[in-house]
Formats: C-alpha cells, sequence, structure tokens
C-alpha cells in the first residue's frame, strides 16, 4: 500500500502540521485520530490495514491528519475562550490549507470525513460546518458536544463548533445542505455513551437530515476492534 508522509508550516495554526497520505487514486477519505491521538494513530490501531486492499485497488485515498487537541479542547492551563480560539484556528487549517490540497491532489471533490470517540466530534463537526465540501461523515463511538470542556463558558465560537447546538437551530437552508451529506452514525450498544449517539441521529432527523444509525449488538464497541471491523463497510 502506497504510503507518504506530508507536512507543511501552516499559516493558520504558526506551526508545522504532519499528515499521512495512503493510495494514489479514488475518493478521498479524512481520517481523525481520537483525542489524545496523532495524525499516525489510525495507522498504528490497524485501521490503514484494514483498508489496504480498497486502497490498492484505486477506490479510496487515505489522509490522516493531525489535530491541536493537547493545544484547545485538552488544554486546562488556558481559559476556555482561548481553547475554543485555538480549535477555530485549526478549522482553518482543514478548510483553508488542507482540503484545497486534498481536492487538487486527489483531482476530486467528494470527501469522506470519519473519525471514532472525540475524532467523531471533529468529524460531524467539519461535515456540519461545510456540507458542501463533504459527501460523507462517518461517526463511531462519537461526543458531539464540546460542553465538558467549556466549564459553564459560552461565546459565538462555542455555538458554532458545538454541532448538538447549531444544528438543532439551523434554517431550514442548512437543514437542507446537511441533508446532502451521507451521514453514519454507529457504536456498540454497551458504549457508556451510546445513547449520545443515539441523540445525535435522533437530532438530524428531527431536522429532516436523513442518517444511517448503527449500533451492534451485545457489545461495547468503543474501541479499535470495532471500529476496524465496520469502517471498511462505510468507505
Amino acid at each position: 500500500m502506497y504510503r507518504e508522509h506530508g507536512q507543511w508550516w501552516s499559516p493558520s495554526l504558526g506551526k508545522t502540521m504532519e499528515f499521512f497520505w495512503f493510495g494514489k487514486f479514488g475518493r478521498p477519505v479524512i481520517l481523525f485520530p481520537t483525542s489524545a491521538g496523532r495524525y499516525y494513530e489510525n495507522d498504528d490501531f490497524g485501521l490503514t490495514a484494514s483498508l489496504a486492499d480498497k486502497v490498492d485497488a484505486g477506490e479510496i485515498q487515505l489522509v490522516l491528519v493531525d489535530t491541536v487537541n493537547d493545544e484547545s479542547w485538552s488544554n486546562d492551563s488556558i481559559h476556555p475562550a482561548v481553547r475554543v480560539a485555538r480549535h477555530v484556528q485549526y478549522d482553518a487549517y482543514l478548510r483553508h490549507e488542507m482540503v484545497p490540497y486534498i481536492f487538487n491532489r486527489a483531482q476530486r471533490g467528494d470527501l469522506t470525513v470519519y473519525g471514532a470517540s472525540f475524532g467523531a466530534y471533529h468529524a460531524s463537526n467539519f461535515a456540519s460546518r461545510y456540507p458542501d465540501i463533504v459527501s460523507r461523515a462517518i461517526c463511531f463511538s462519537g461526543v458531539y458536544d464540546i460542553y465538558a470542556f467549556l466549564h459553564g463558558y459560552w461565546d459565538e465560537n462555542c455555538y458554532f463548533h458545538c454541532p448538538v447546538a447549531n444544528i438543532a437551530n439551523m434554517n431550514g437552508e442548512w437543514a437542507g445542505r446537511l441533508a446532502r451529506v451521507n451521514w453514519v452514525i454507529a457504536t456498540g450498544e454497551h458504549d457508556s455513551i451510546v445513547q449520545k449517539n443515539r441523540d445525535f441521529s435522533n437530532l438530524l432527523w428531527s431536522r429532516g437530515i436523513p442518517n444511517y444509525s448503527e449500533f451492534w449488538g451485545g457489545v461495547f464497541g468503543h474501541d479499535w476492534p470495532w471500529w476496524r471491523e465496520h469502517l471498511r463497510r462505510f468507505v
């Protein structure tokens, strides 16, 4: 399986951001890491290997992006307003640096985003903010809000980067845009946060946004073996 390491100095973030790129042809798929993971986490835990046949067949290309979670949501040493402001810069990096690079390199615009656990937050947030450039959002064992990181603080940036808040209040035009995204929401029925995933699916339906939800029977589901097993069905 073709693999390439890439990086550049991000003007949005003021730091070098790294990524892995797998494959040479096919639909581009962004893979977000979990909360404390780096860009190579999904490779280290075998998700890329589980998709190797699809990559080698030219069906998909995988883009393993990095995050700045340790500088934003997970950084308890700074005020919540500064945390969310750092995430806004990360959002700009994705939208204005990474996505144009992906579309130019892949020579196609049907972008899929994937994430598990807190990676599902990134996938759902990015898809809900940019439904005109995201074709499919695959969210496993997800967290879809950022309230726990804010300690009661709230501002406009928080609102527009909290899917459960802003989707609930979207106007019909925006909800219609999100309805064009192919949403997949899944986890094990015994996941400790399974209800958050049910609630997010129901929220989408309540706004007229179709989505496919799946709750794997009899299992915890919030771990790499289940994510590896099921992801290949949806990319």
